[in-house]
């Protein structure tokens, strides 16, 4: 009877994982800020036009965990958002490099893990800004609310009564 520690993922969740990237967990963490909470649809999009070389690896883990979420869970790939994209630091390859008077200088290879969760979420949660500029225009541009007006006004008020007496005196 032994129990594993691996942590339970909810049934409208699916998993993806790589490890072994070449390059640094900082600059994988870049990408994985740029997708997170994100529809998994934009979130494609927008690394099949990062220019960072490691966008590609990322997209790949991406697709596996959509693949995995729609074949595994018989999710609707159209509603999926990144829920989670962590990195995580994997070994550094340690290498010399030849430097001036028979010396040598180190040189650092690092590798980097990333684990990519997507999970079954509202599409209507995420406006795409063509929506949001739709809304705005039925709204003739104005969004401010009741409050905030009345708010905007009671200072005002005060500050003329504040200017009158200042005039009295």
């Amino acid at each position: 009877m032994s129990k594993t520690n691996k942590p339970r993922r909810a049934e409208n969740e699916a998993i993806a994982k790589a490890r072994y990237i070449k390059g640094s967990e900082r600059k994988l963490n870049l990408l994985a800020e740029m997708i997170r909470g994100k529809l998994a649809s934009r979130a494609l999009i927008d690394l099949e036009f990062s220019r960072k070389r490691m966008s590609i690896e990322v997209k790949k883990v991406l697709e596996s965990a959509i693949a995995n979420a729609e074949n595994n869970h018989n999710l609707d790939v159209d509603r999926l958002i990144v829920k989670s994209a962590t990195v995580g630091k994997t070994m550094v390859m340690r290498r010399f490099h030849a430097r001036g008077r028979g010396r040598s200088a180190s040189v650092e290879k690092p590798f980097a893990n990333i684990t990519i969760v997507v999970g079954e979420g509202g599409a209507e949660k995420h406006k795409t800004k063509k929506a949001a500029a739709e809304a705005k225009v039925k709204d003739g541009g104005k969004a401010k609310p009741a409050a905030k007006k009345a708010a905007t006004k009671k200072p005002a008020a005060k500050k003329s009564a504040a200017t009158e007496t200042k005039a009295g005196e």
